[in-house]
Order: C-alpha cells, then structure tokens, then sequence
C-alpha cells in the first residue's frame, strides 16, 4: 500500500484513479450482488484490452516524441508523422491478431477444462437461479465493459492529454505499451479463472481475482503515469531551444 501511495504522489490525475478503481470494482459487486461468474468476467478482461488496443492507436497518432526515444520532436516533424502511417496499420494488424488469439483461447478454456460448453442465457441482471460457471453473461460484459472504456477514455483525457504526456512518449513507445499490460494482467487474470473454475467458481475465489486484478491494474497504471510524468516537462521549465 505504501508502494501504491509512493506512485501516486508522482503518477496519474486524481480523477483518473477514482475512476479506474470505481469501475475496475464494478464486476466486484456483480459477483457479490448480481450473480456475475468466472467465465464472463475471462470474457469481460480480454474485451478490456480491445479497448486499451483502440486507445492505443490515438496515442501513437498523437504521441509527439522523437522516434527513436522519448523526447520532443520539431513541430510537424516529417519523421515523426512517417513512422506514424507505418506504425499505425502494423499495430491494428498485430495487436489485432493478437488480441483475436487470445479471444480464441478465453472462448476455448471452459472446454480444455472439460466444463460445459458456453451458452447464453439471455437473462437480466439480479439475482437468479443457479448457472454454470461458463454461462456467458453479456449483459454483466456490457455494463462491465461500458464502465472500463470510460475509465480508460478518462485516463488518456485527464493524463496523456491534459498533462502533456504526449509530449516527450515516442509512437513507438506507445505501440509497444499494450503488450507488457496484456501479458502481465492476464496472466495474473487467466491463473485466478483457471483456479476459480476448477473450484466450482466459488464467490470467494471470484472475489479475490477481481480484487487482485484491480491492485495490480493500479500499480501499472501509476508506475506507467509516473515515468510519463517525470519525462514531461512541467509548467515553469525551460525547453532547450533544440527539443521544441
């Protein structure tokens, strides 16, 4: 908790952690209230990091660092926009085929696990009657997946705009960020579902798997915001004439 108080004092907005914490605890009390299970929260997780792949393509266009490293770039600097008409479409194709694998896998755990096959049950949130742990609920995905986004819109508004971390990141930088958050999340995410479903998706399991997800989706979130910070110049600095 220290740690977390540590990158805080340096890292993200204010605003945009109350949000993040506010609906990363959303399938929280979907699980605790609203009978959310194992499977539709797997499926919730791997929505999360479309979202955080489609952000990722208006930061590359708006990251203003030079290409090779962080830092600034002349205005309108014809290297910086090159990279970004090849960079664009090469992450839509590569984060787009890796996301869509890591779809096939979370669609195909319930039945390397020898559990039912996923149906829909169609019904509305409340509590209900008894459901398989691999029952997709798409209205807990989409209530779910609504509030993320907007935790995530908040974070690029509030931070990489409002506070200037376009400034000095590089395109390349931001291409390459998606990645590290997907592995080590859903890592994390995928061992918590797989423990969780072999247990008869317990409430107590799923509890702690989307308060674990939602710690450890903070510490990334204000170590990343606190780097970007300490990079970006703050108001009443000097820029050398060369960086603007």
């Amino acid at each position: 908790m220290e740690r977390l108080v540590r990158l805080y004092r340096g890292g993200s907005s204010a605003a945009a952690v109350v949000l993040l914490l506010g609906f990363n605890l959303l399938p929280l009390a979907g699980v605790l209230l609203w009978g959310w299970n194992a499977q539709s929260l797997l499926v919730l997780y791997w929505l999360e990091n479309g979202i955080v792949g489609l952000l990722a393509i208006a930061r590359i266009v708006g990251a203003a660092g030079s290409v090779a490293s962080n830092g600034p770039t002349p205005t309108g600097s014809w290297t910086s926009s090159a990279s970004k008409v090849f960079l664009v479409p090469f992450f839509l194709f590569h984060y787009g085929i890796f996301w869509l694998v890591h779809g096939v896998f979370v669609f195909a755990l319930p039945l390397f696990l020898g559990l039912p096959g996923l149906t829909d049950t169609g019904a509305p949130i409340g509590p209900t009657t008894e459901r398989s742990p691999t029952d997709l609920r798409w209205d807990a995905i989409a209530l779910g997946g609504i509030g993320l986004a907007i935790s995530h819109a908040a974070s690029f508004v509030l931070n990489y705009v409002g506070r200037g971390e376009y400034r000095t990141t590089s395109p390349v930088a931001e291409m390459m960020a998606p990645y590290g958050r997907v592995v080590i999340l859903h890592v994390a995410i995928i061992l918590g579902v797989f423990v969780s479903l072999r247990l008869g998706t317990s409430i107590g399991s799923l509890v702690v798997l989307v308060v674990l997800k939602t710690l450890l989706d903070l510490a990334l979130h204000l170590r990343e915001h606190r780097v970007q910070r300490q990079a970006t110049p703050q108001p009443g600095h000097r820029v050398d004439a060369a960086a603007r």
